[in-house]
């Protein structure tokens, strides 16, 4: 049986993931800055009877088997940026940059793509279509490698696409789901006020900027509790508040920037409004000129429901040993650009658990870190979607 054959393959190769994980994580490069990891995955493909192209849309890679028969074509995503964050894990294969990362699992995603697709390219005679391995640069920052490559055309020929996280917050051994809109989508704004300073002392001589900022920091706090519904999802947060001075000195101006999180595009609108329509509210209420940038970055991701039931049908048609457990894990609050994949063609993003019982820490956290057992499960499980959706019709 073909899945058997690439479970026993995944089995065998558990180390040689580890080994590139461990590689990936100990070299972590940033968003858009990713020109040694992209050389590290594209090395690993040379000599290997696929079709690379490097440099798409950035550093992105993609991939092509051709099992050379009819069929679909699927693609497969994971992306290998890092963050702008210091390590704390105390790791023997740490990060060797100061300040940059892997705390998200985006080295593990990668990981475990890359043995994939070499044990899926050596089973392609028992295969059909074509499978489209794309290692995304720079999921962490907009406008998103997702969007670039898109541009640049990974996406030519493909019909469905299909992605794993890795979470660190879900118990080993467990793959979870949802339908629908899965991950929210995200905004930014930066509002800056526009006072006149003075002396502390005379206060009717400045228009204080400070004062407006501060009421704006409050009243965006209304546009979750009084402008949507309490079935509706959104959040509103202040980053920064730049209103630092000297004791006795009127602040002339004050910039504020904003996070914005949505779970549809109506809610997303609604928020935009109300954050601009407050800010220039303040501005005539204390006279202020105020400048709004305000700027979307990623969609919510919509999970297609029919890619999605094919998803859970083939990991518990191919019955994985490692997975005790596969339901829905309702939506999720980060967001992600794999929702630009998913706008352009009916996709799946799932998620499979990953969590350290001794030192649950949260994606993005300096002390984040994985099982790695569960690069297996994601290998086991893709296998199993690309194996289901390439041989059933």
């Amino acid at each position: 049986m073909l899945l058997k054959e690439i479970f026993d393959e995944i089995d065998k190769r558990q180390d040689e993931m580890v080994k590139h994980r461990r590689h990936l994580h100990e070299n972590p490069e940033l968003s858009f800055e990713e020109v040694e990891t992209a050389a590290y995955v594209a090395d690993f493909y040379k000599g290997k009877d696929v079709e690379v192209t490097e440099n798409m849309g950035g550093e992105g890679l993609r991939v092509v088997i051709d099992t050379k028969k009819p069929g679909k074509t699927i693609a497969l995503r994971a992306d290998f940026d890092a963050l702008p964050i210091h390590e704390e894990t105390g790791l023997p294969f740490a990060s060797r940059h100061d300040g940059v990362m892997h705390a998200c699992g985006h080295d593990a995603h990668t990981a475990y793509l890359m043995v994939l697709a070499d044990i899926l390219n050596e089973k392609k005679d028992n295969l059909r279509g074509k499978i489209v391995i794309i290692h995304q640069h720079a999921e962490e920052a907009p406008p998103g490698g997702a969007k670039q490559m898109i541009e640049a055309g990974v996406l030519e020929g493909v019909d469905n696409v299909f992605g794993i996280h890795v979470m660190s917050s879900m118990p080993l051994g467990t793959a979870h789901y949802h339908k629908g809109n899965t991950q929210t989508g995200r905004a930014k704004f930066r509002v800056k006020f526009q006072g006149t300073g003075g002396h502390g002392s005379m206060p009717y001589l400045s228009n204080d900027a400070i004062v407006a900022a501060s009421h704006f920091v409050t009243a965006v706090q209304t546009i979750v509790s009084r402008r949507l519904s309490p079935f509706e999802n959104g959040v509103v947060t202040i980053g920064s508040f730049a209103g630092e001075g000297t004791f006795n000195i009127i602040k002339d101006s004050v910039t504020v920037t904003g996070d914005v999180r949505a779970m549809s595009d109506e809610i997303s609108h609604v928020i935009e409004r109300e954050v601009k329509r407050i800010a220039k509210g303040i501005g005539e209420t204390f006279a202020m000129e105020v400048e709004i940038n305000y700027a979307k970055d990623y969609p919510v991701l919509y999970n297609d429901p029919a890619m999605t039931d094919l998803v859970v049908d083939a990991i518990r048609e191919a019955k994985i040993p490692e997975v005790k457990e596969i339901s829905d894990g309702g939506p999720q609050p980060p967001s992600e650009d794999f929702s630009f994949y998913a706008k352009e063609r009916p996709s799946c993003f799932f998620y499979v658990g990953a969590k350290k019982d001794d030192a649950p820490y949260p994606h993005h956290h300096p002390k984040f870190d994985i099982r790695e057992d569960a690069m297996a499960i994601c290998a086991k499980s893709m296998a199993a979607v690309t194996v289901k959706y390439l041989m059933e019709d």
